[in-house]
């Protein structure tokens, strides 16, 4: 039989790419059970973009089963270092968003933690707490505690130096503001994505040199998105959102290659692990179609998110769509009359919520994921005279029809 120490440390390490350092971890973890005194986690998100996708989730699930363990989670809202942006990953400096942006998109992550976490057992702090309080003497004082040599270490800094690609100063700053954040909050724990490594290992060096016993750290994996080659992004248009309609979820869960399905129901079910290895076996096994395990993930995970009958529902209507070419049960109306006697698709698109964007409505034509009546539609200047009743369908899952007044 297990210990309570075995099967924290059993769950805590489902998933984890790396636990460092593990032998400290190990001894941690077994004080803070041994005298009660749960361990404080750490997570930081910038609302860089409004809404949670499923790649975020990676990290707060495990933030989740730290919870239920009887730890402490406290997560950091990035207002101050949201005006940064991470530059883990980037080639280039990131587009510099205003203050009100940035609160509109917490906002929404606010609203969204809660759908898989316990709200009245979770602290949530905003950096602006402490930042915005910082004179500039302090400011100094938090830059000299490193050198430019060793910021330059990282790996996205190393290639954009050594590419002459800029890198702006504010840049620099971002490791050291996400390592104090560790340091306000004396966090215990801090969990991150492998490429957040080194803003990871920066706080755990922080808190010594402000005598607080340096953080341990979880890195996990990165999700890849549903186009089955970069990490899941909005601004790639490749996330799966958690607020999105059942129907969006389960016909985006269906679009994802075979070889992450295993990968999907690891890193964002509550899939217990007997279960998962079934699954592994499953999707060796030549005489079982993965698409049938593809459509179980795409019911469990609208359920985690809506509800059993809302999955039944959208696992009936893909089948209906996709297997025998039917329209879904309510296809949304667009009222065009205001666009005018003949109208451009690009704002067709937009302008009905199909695409998010100009530039989306215009990848979408590109990609020849647009059809109008059925008709594939190859121009994006393309302009045309909309009549009632007319339909048009972008990717998969998203149609609409539209109505003149």
């Amino acid at each position: 039989m297990q210990t309570e120490f075995e099967k924290q440390l059993e769950l805590i390490s489902r998933g984890a790419v790396e636990i460092l350092p593990a032998d400290e971890f190990k001894k941690r973890l077994k004080k803070s059970i041994d005298e009660n005194k749960p361990l404080r986690v750490k997570q930081g998100f910038d609302p860089t973009a409004p809404d949670i996708h499923l790649g975020h989730t990676v990290g707060i699930r495990k933030l989740k089963q730290f919870q239920d363990l009887g730890h402490k989670i406290v997560l950091i809202i990035g207002d101050y270092t949201g005006l940064v942006g991470d530059p883990s990953g980037r080639s280039a400096t990131r587009p510099q968003l205003s203050y009100d942006q940035i609160m509109a998109n917490a906002e929404t992550y606010q609203n969204q933690f809660f759908k898989i976490l316990d709200k009245s057992k979770t602290e949530i702090h905003y950096n602006g707490e402490w930042f915005e309080k910082m004179n500039f003497r302090e400011v100094m004082e938090l830059a000299a505690r490193f050198t430019v040599a060793r910021i330059l270490e990282r790996d996205d800094f190393e290639k954009r130096f050594k590419a002459n690609n800029p890198i702006s100063i504010h840049e620099l700053f971002y490791p050291l503001m996400q390592a104090y954040d560790s340091v306000a909050i004396k966090a215990d724990v801090e969990i991150g994505a492998t490429e957040q490594k080194f803003n990871l290992l920066t706080g755990r060096e922080l808190q010594q040199d402000y005598n607080i016993e340096p953080q341990l750290i979880l890195t996990l994996p990165v999700l890849v998105g549903v186009d089955g080659h970069n990490r899941m992004s909005k601004s790639l248009g490749n996330y799966i959102g958690i607020d999105e309609p059942a129907s969006e979820i389960f016909g985006k869960i269906m679009s994802i290659p075979d070889n992450l399905i295993y990968s999907y129901f690891e890193l964002v079910t509550d899939i217990k692990a007997a279960e998962l290895e079934k699954i592994r076996n499953d999707l060796r096994d030549d005489n079982i179609n993965p698409r049938d395990i593809k459509m179980k993930l795409g019911e469990v995970i609208v359920e985690m998110y809506h509800s059993r009958d809302e999955a039944v529902k959208a696992r009936d209507e893909f089948v209906r769509m996709f297997r025998h070419k039917q329209l879904p049960d309510e296809v949304p109306e667009f009222d065009c009359a205001e666009l005018g006697d003949k109208v451009w698709i690009v704002k067709i698109l937009t302008a009905s919520g199909i695409a998010a964007s100009n530039g989306e409505a215009r990848r979408l034509i590109k990609g020849g994921a647009v059809s109008l009546d059925g008709e594939k539609v190859t121009d994006e200047n393309m302009e045309f005279n909309p009549r009632n009743g007319m339909l048009i369908k972008a990717g998969k899952r998203r149609f609409i029809k539209l109505r003149l007044g």
